[in-house]
């Protein structure tokens, strides 16, 4: 048993100090993450712009819908 206890008061010690983050810190460190995320995403859109412009993807339903809409006018059916 004396194993035991000394593993439930391992587990009961309070973990280590972590150092508080003020909300001015946390809204820059959330603004730099959006604006991050903001760019990558920018930049994946551009890349499949260039590459549907050069035809080396496929196009999905929406883009095709977005680029040649005559594709599905119904009017002749």
């Amino acid at each position: 048993m004396g194993a035991e206890e000394a593993k439930v008061q391992e587990n009961e010690k309070p973990s280590p100090a972590q150092n508080p983050m003020s909300p001015a810190q946390f809204l820059a460190w959330k603004r730099r993450k959006d604006a991050d995320a903001s760019a990558r995403r920018d930049e994946v859109a551009r890349k499949r712009a260039e590459d549907i412009a050069t035809g080396a993807v496929q196009m999905n339903g929406r883009e095709l819908f977005l680029h040649e809409p005559w594709v599905f006018d119904n009017s002749r059916y």
